[in-house]
């Protein structure tokens, strides 16, 4: 059985998701390079998962997390560029290349998250 907090994660990050997908797909189409597109969708996506992921998953989003939360992102930003290279170098297209990696980076940001950012003393 999945901890309660650990399935509001993947309730608050599908939406956060969806959110980051959303702006990955319009900087994309505009026609930026896939590592700028990442790069400006994790950005806008900070902003707007601190405070969910925060408030409705661990309780509170006090700012002064918010740079363990921008360390964590870091880390996730360069997992996701590695991630979207290796696909494209197998052939996929972009789109699906980073739809791929969504949910193993998933994981891998709750359990950040839960160790580093809202969990930490």
């Amino acid at each position: 059985m999945l901890p309660r907090q650990f399935f509001k994660f993947l309730c608050v990050g599908l939406l956060n998701t969806l959110f980051g997908y959303a702006m990955f797909a319009l900087f994309t189409w505009m026609g930026l390079a896939y590592p700028v597109s990442i790069g400006l969708a994790t950005l806008t996506g900070i902003a707007f998962n601190f405070q969910s992921t925060g408030r409705l998953v661990f309780g509170a989003a006090p700012l002064s997390r918010l740079t363990r939360f921008i360390g964590v992102y870091a880390v996730i930003y360069g997992l996701n560029l590695a991630g979207v290279a290796l696909f494209l170098h197998l052939g996929l297209n972009i789109y699906a290349a980073n739809a791929l990696v969504i949910l193993p980076l998933a994981l891998v940001a709750y359990l950040l998250q839960h160790k580093f950012v809202f969990n930490a003393p």
